[in-house]
């Protein structure tokens, strides 16, 4: 339905849309000016047909910030149905553009058919409310939706973290501390217990003698009665010590009655032993054994209702499970039961699981470069003679990772479809010189080159070294920033409009409305990650189907890129330029920071520069132990190095005075600088030798790569000086594991594959702003060999079904087009 790009720049609507069906129209605020700024921001993407839709999407809304309820009702039904005439509405936001008449005395949250004057979507049985399912009231429903698990197909992707077997009891004896286990005996005791806590115990006596005390804090007085003297029992949960040594205890274990025969005298209806089972991350106010049942209700009732999107050919040829055996499996194994009681990560069922997730994100990708490469763009002439006078008229020799960068960036502008390419480098790799040939490629054949970059100092740094490397040649560089005046803006944006800036460095100002190019050819992003999905569509659009060039700093393990960046080609710059000396790491505990400032000193006293970073401005409730920023300046000044000029420089000043802060050190008047990580990029010192952080713990790997890359921008040795916190809960095996990386390896790719490993890929890069997609199953760090078959299947469907047209592939383009179409977009680049 419609188009994909004004699908995608509509979307951010759905999100308080599905806010609404869980907690109603009243709880809405502002958005009037949310659709107001989504459609201006739409229409660059709307042909003349949706132009009217667009206007009516607009006017829907119009004072809903001031109505009263039944108002707003009806506001937002109708918001949702000229919605659904531009894009696929997902089914409980469908249900919100019924008539406030029908909508009145409904829960919020629960689904309900849409009339005929709604959306169409598909009856989805997977959307049935949890509250619909058997022994599920209201109060276990809002437990169950604080989780986000608000419908039977929620139920159905929340897997098991682990599972227990409970086919074989031990004896007490036998059953490990701080370990779960299943224990067969005796009830021979079951008791009130009166002391500090009023608590019920229950003692267990197995066929060996040995005892075990069984203990509840929170019961009903009628609890007790399910304890008759001498019944055959089975217990599980994790054995403790007891008080004060006093033999083996479990707190509030599962349990179950057996017969005289030894079978269940009570339901097995979650199949609580004699099994392997599943154990699921807690729900607050939710027993174990509850939850457990719930679960097993969706499956047995709901898990036929899936569709199995993949292909039965590609089934085949990668053995994997179909997805209602899978997802049974997974939840309540039978047939790979010992394998998953062994402790394997999920095993046949999971990788079934995983695969469909990666396969889906890894087709939107193939979809979204066979995309970029038959829309065409710009020819750029780029001939070999024009590429030999840019790399020759650079002040040094360029390396053969740059001449090989440079050689598939002009290759790939001669062609006539958009270039879509991510440079990938280490820090000072050297992505600027690689960069600015392909601007000059650009300006070469009359277009201008953009620039963006996150923050203004990135910025600044940018335009500064683009200008030195120009130095002699008549090409004008322009900085377009937030912070210039008035004036400064109107008199760049003249320069930009009439083509006089041919090369514009900037930061999200070049994205806005008010700015426009003459002839935009070339759109090159720094540290894309950092920008949001709209900025960068709305940069590309000021040109008619302009060449992009992505660049990161970060480096980023294969996988992580596969899934972040896979529509696009790749050019790795994998070696420094000559003349870099390596950075020496060392890790220091708080206790022997004076070893650390006497390295300062010595590097201080040799006539270098060095910085102190520290992770914030100033202190709060939660993080009182850190330093502030102004307060740690003054004490370094008085105490540690008296008679030093010290600068400061962080986030929470205005951008004149932080520039001029980096002015003053850059140009040596201040020889240290305290600053928080706003100086993580686009600081160049080669006088700075020495990298000194404080409370390194608290910082990943990959963000102590990229302050580390602060220094050593010169010739001389130059040493980095990690300070962790004092106390023991800090010095943690994590950290030191994850800070011994830093000493042994200045290899960026090597620190983002322990990163990754260690933090996960939404802490590695921030899921909000990176574009990574959520996956409830798949882990980039541990499955990289599926992602592997999963992108091979997905390439070569497209290539073989560039539509997804013919009838086997009906199912996986559905479930693309609905049911991942927000989490796919997320992944967009242009």
């Amino acid at each position: 339905m419609g188009d994909p790009a004004l699908s995608l720049a509509l979307s951010p609507l759905l999100q308080p849309l599905r806010f609404a069906s869980r907690a109603g129209v009243a709880r809405l605020n502002g958005l009037e000016a949310l659709v107001a700024k989504v459609v201006e921001q739409a229409r660059a993407y709307a042909g003349e047909a949706s132009a009217p839709k667009l206007d009516r999407l607009a006017q829907s809304v119009r004072g809903f910030d001031s109505a009263g309820e039944a108002d707003r009702q009806r506001s937002i039904a109708a918001l949702v149905r000229e919605l659904g005439a531009l894009l696929p509405i997902p089914l409980d936001v469908s249900a919100l553009a019924r008539p406030v008449s029908e909508a009145s005395g409904r829960l919020p949250g629960m689904a309900a058919q849409a009339p005929a004057a709604a959306p169409k979507a598909p009856a989805d049985p997977l959307a049935t409310p949890v509250i619909h399912l058997r022994g599920v009231g209201p109060a276990l429903a809002a437990k169950l939706e604080s989780r986000g698990l608000r419908t039977a197909g929620d139920l159905l992707l929340n897997f098991p973290r682990a599972y227990e077997d409970r086919r074989t009891p031990r004896t007490v004896e036998e059953a490990p501390l701080g370990e779960r286990s299943v224990i067969a005996g005796q009830i021979v005791k079951a008791q009130e217990a009166r002391g500090r806590r009023r608590r019920l115990e229950v003692l267990v006596r197995d066929a060996a003698g040995g005892t075990l005390v069984c203990i509840w804090f929170h019961y009903r007085q009628s609890f007790l009665q399910r304890f008759p003297l001498f019944a055959p029992v089975l217990v599980s949960g994790e054995v403790k010590e007891g008080y004060r040594g006093g033999g083996k205890v479990m707190h509030h274990p599962d349990v179950e009655l057996l017969s005289a025969s030894g079978e269940a005298a009570m339901p097995k209806e979650d199949d609580s032993f004699g099994r392997v089972v599943p154990v699921y991350t807690e729900v607050e106010g939710v027993p174990a054994r509850t939850f457990r049942r719930i679960e097993k209700r969706a499956v047995d009732e709901y898990v036929r209702f899936v569709d199995d999107a993949l292909p039965e050919a590609m089934r085949k040829r990668r053995r994997l499970l179909p997805l209602a055996e899978a997802l049974r499996e997974a939840h309540f194994p039978e047939k790979f039961a010992a394998e998953l009681s062994r402790g394997v990560p999920g095993g046949e069922p999971r990788r079934r699981l995983a695969f469909e997730e990666l396969f889906l994100v890894q087709l939107g990708l193939a979809l979204r470069r066979r995309g970029v490469k038959v829309e065409p763009g710009i020819a750029f002439r780029a001939e070999a003679r024009t590429l030999e006078g840019i790399v020759s008229a650079l002040p040094w020799p360029l390396t053969s990772a740059q001449e090989r960068a440079v050689g598939e960036i002009a290759s790939d502008m001669r062609r006539p479809e958009p270039m879509n390419r991510l440079l990938q480098g280490d820090v000072g790799s050297g992505k600027t010189a690689v960069a600015l040939c392909a601007a000059r490629l650009a300006v070469a054949d009359g277009y201008q080159a953009a620039l963006m970059a996150p923050t203004e100092i990135l910025a600044e740094q940018h335009a500064r070294s683009l200008r030195s490397l120009l130095r002699g040649a008549s090409i004008h560089v322009e900085l377009v920033s937030g912070s210039l005046s008035q004036r400064e803006r109107e008199h760049a944006a003249r320069l930009l409009r009439s083509g006089t800036a041919q090369i514009v460095v900037g930061t999200h100002a070049l994205a806005e409305e008010a700015t426009f190019f003459h002839k935009l050819g070339l759109v090159i992003i720094d540290e894309q990650h950092r920008f949001g999905v709209m900025t960068r569509a709305s940069l590309m659009s000021k040109g008619h189907r302009p060449d992009v060039l992505v660049m990161t700093a970060t480096p980023i393990p294969r996988t992580l890129a596969l899934t972040l960046y896979g529509d696009l080609d790749v050019s790795v710059l994998d070696e420094l330029p000559p003349g870099r000396t390596p950075i020496a790491t060392r890790v220091f505990k708080d206790a022997a920071r004076e070893k650390a400032y006497d390295v300062v000193r010595r590097e201080l006293h040799a006539g270098r520069q060095a910085y102190v970073v520290l992770p914030l401005v100033e202190e709060s409730e939660k993080l009182a132990d850190l330093k502030a920023a102004t307060r740690e300046r003054d004490r370094l000044a008085m105490d540690v190095f008296a008679g030093v000029p010290i600068g400061l420089v962080h986030g929470r000043q205005g951008a004149a005075e932080r520039n001029e802060e980096m002015e003053r050190f850059r140009r040596g008047e201040t020889r240290l600088l305290v600053a928080t990580t706003v100086i993580e990029v686009g600081v160049d010192v080669p006088n700075a030798t020495v990298m000194l952080i404080e409370h390194a713990e608290r910082f990943g790997l990959s963000q102590l790569h990229q302050l580390r890359g602060r220094v050593g921008r010169g010739a001389a040795r130059s040493y980095c000086l990690l300070i962790t916190g004092a106390s023991g809960a800090e010095w943690a095996p994590a950290a030191r594991k994850r800070l011994r990386v830093m000493e042994e390896t200045t290899d960026g790719f090597r620190i983002a594959e322990e990163d990754l490993e260690l933090r996960g890929p939404g802490e590695f890069l921030g899921t909000r702003q990176s574009g990574l997609p959520d996956f409830a199953v798949a882990e980039l760090a541990r499955d990289q060999n599926i992602l592997k078959e999963a992108r091979e299947e997905a390439f070569a469907l497209v290539q073989e079904d560039p539509e997804l047209s013919k009838p086997e592939n009906a199912a996986v383009k559905d479930q693309l087009l609905h049911r991942f179409r927000g989490r796919l977009s997320l992944a967009r680049v242009g």
